[in-house]
């Protein structure tokens, strides 16, 4: 293989790996947002799947809002480390 066409599959990894870990990053920031607005009792829904005593969660929950908290921060983070742009070490 040519230079030049080692340097095309470097990039390619590259934006393929950068495009998943953000992708990753946008789902935990997502769930983040979810849970921090059931948890905060703004957000209601139905539980979907259930495996045993399903009930409606009411009243919110500071469990769920720290969780959801964090995982948004964390998410958020993920998206900026996976889109910041890298010097090259050649």
């Amino acid at each position: 293989m040519t230079n030049n066409n080692l340097n095309k599959m470097r990039y390619s990894t590259n934006f393929i790996r950068k495009f998943v870990v953000a992708f990753v990053g946008v789902i935990l920031t997502l769930l983040g947002m979810l849970w921090f607005l059931q948890g905060a009792d703004i957000v209601h829904l139905d539980p979907i799947l259930c495996f045993s005593n399903c009930e409606v969660i009411t009243g919110g929950s500071q469990f769920w809002e720290a969780t959801g908290a964090i995982a948004f921060i964390i998410g958020i983070i993920i998206i900026g480390v996976s889109l910041r742009g890298r010097k090259s070490r050649i």
